[in-house]
């Protein structure tokens, strides 16, 4: 009964919003090693920005870091607004949006563009 309540509570709030996602537009990607920023337009015309990177995508990145030597030879890595997930997909992405809404952390992750 705790789940139904959960998407009840979500629910609407789809209603409020749309995503785009900036690869989507070019087709196919690797939805396990890829990274992509993501914009949540609320219906008011508020856009908020993120970056999705897949933990492959990130451990790609941190050796060839290592290899050419930047951010410290691979010492550190960072990106506004980051957000790590398991796969890339438009489900997984709404999903996130939607949690993150949900517990009132959209805000902390996402900025205002």
């Amino acid at each position: 009964m705790m789940k139904l309540d959960v998407i009840l509570s979500i629910k609407p709030l789809m209603e409020d919003y749309t995503i785009w996602i900036e690869d989507e537009e070019a087709g196919q990607w690797d939805s396990i090693d890829y990274n992509s920023d993501v914009l949540v337009i609320f219906s008011n015309g508020a856009a908020w920005a993120a970056k999705f990177f897949t933990y492959r995508n990130l451990a790609r990145l941190t050796e060839k870091n290592l290899r050419s030597g930047d951010c410290l030879q691979g010492g550190y890595f960072w990106a506004s607004n980051m957000i790590l997930v398991d796969e890339l997909t438009r489900a997984r992405i709404e999903s996130v949006v939607a949690e993150l809404i949900a517990n009132h952390e959209f805000e902390l992750v996402f900025s205002n563009s």
